[in-house]
């Protein structure tokens, strides 16, 4: 009498989420090397064109010549600085779209660029700021108002991502208005501003970078902290309390990194979009919602995009250069026209 052999053996639950895992180790390391190539593009690559042995020089074997001038104390601040406002900017627009659970929410979409930007404008024409501290701390204050104003504008508790998106817009709209007619008013300030309101990293220098990278570091620890109850909060917020997730905290957390990166980035380089709406869409297309996937990835790919845009801003129109804030809208306005018209995201 013939018996039937048992079943083989199927792979252990355990084993696909591992494998996916492992997966994403793998694309997060892959990612880190493509910036590392962007990094050293950014160095190598610029409207004057130095060859590469020069580079080589100027980084490893300075002598103060004007190639090497142009090597250590131009180009590597302004790869540094990309690499901060990038990751920043990143970080900010994806815990905008978790905290808010709209997959259009960004930083500059909700004004929050908006309000640093009319903070540092009425700091430079009022009271005579000049130092990059100061546009820091101003940059701070404007972003913390105005998200709380977009906030409360959008139904508090109540919000839904259509009234914030609608609050946001028209807060950046006023804003915006505000900002152009000081700098009508003021020819000085419209200056000083001019460069800086369009979103470049060609004013950075070792100071920049050093003022700048603490809140950007404070601001990384703090979104990343935050992947789990994000993720939990995503659930809905009876879900989220159920497992434990504190939902004020997590919010005023969230508030607070999304200002101190975007304050941040916004004081250094000016107020640049779709930097934070365009990487974490591109992220979750190939690693799901998962936010302790997500974030790390939007911290890494988001300044290969402005460091890319830099680089071709700085190609395509030599000897002159584009601003890298004009690349990211011209690269974001379509792709953000096209998330617009589809219809799920619509539906969101």
């Amino acid at each position: 009498m013939l018996v039937d052999s048992p079943p083989p053996p199927t792979a252990a639950p355990e084993a696909a989420p591992r494998r996916r895992a492992a997966a994403h180790a793998v694309g997060l390391l892959a990612a880190t090397g493509v910036l590392l190539l962007v990094v050293a593009a950014s160095i190598a690559v610029g409207a004057k064109q130095i060859p590469l042995d020069q580079v080589w020089h100027g980084l490893f074997h300075y002598t103060g010549n004007s190639t090497d001038v142009v090597v250590r104390d131009v180009r590597v601040p302004r790869t540094l600085l990309g690499v901060l406002a990038g990751t920043a900017l990143g970080l900010a627009g994806t815990v905008m779209q978790a905290l808010t659970r709209n997959p259009l929410a960004d930083p500059g979409l909700f004004g929050i660029n908006a309000g640093a930007s009319a903070a540092v404008v009425s700091g430079i024409s009022f009271l005579g700021v000049t130092s990059l501290t100061g546009y820091v701390w101003f940059a701070f204050l404007g972003a913390a108002v105005v998200s709380v104003v977009v906030y409360a504008l959008g139904g508090s508790r109540g919000a839904t991502p259509v009234r914030l998106a609608l609050a946001g817009t028209a807060v950046t709209a006023a804003l915006n208005g505000y900002v152009y007619s000081v700098q009508l008013m003021d020819s000085a300030a419209l200056d000083r501003m001019r460069f800086w309101t369009v979103g470049s990293l060609a004013s950075a220098d070792s100071t920049v970078v050093t003022q700048v990278a603490p809140f950007v570091a404070v601001g990384v620890v703090v979104a990343l902290a935050l992947a789990r109850p994000l993720n939990a909060m995503a659930l809905g917020d009876d879900q989220a309390r159920a497992l434990g997730t504190r939902l004020t905290t997590t919010r005023v957390l969230a508030l607070g990194s999304v200002t101190l990166l975007c304050g941040a980035a916004t004081a250094a380089c000016g107020p640049i979009v779709f930097v934070g709406l365009m990487v974490p869409h591109v992220v979750r297309s190939f690693t799901g919602s998962d936010l302790r996937w997500v974030l790390p990835y939007a911290a890494i790919l988001s300044p290969v995009l402005l460091l890319g845009s830099d680089i071709v801003g700085r190609v395509v129109v030599r000897p002159s250069e584009l601003q890298a804030g004009i690349v990211t809208a011209l690269i974001g306005g379509p792709l953000f026209i096209h998330l617009v018209r589809r219809r799920r995201m619509a539906q969101l």
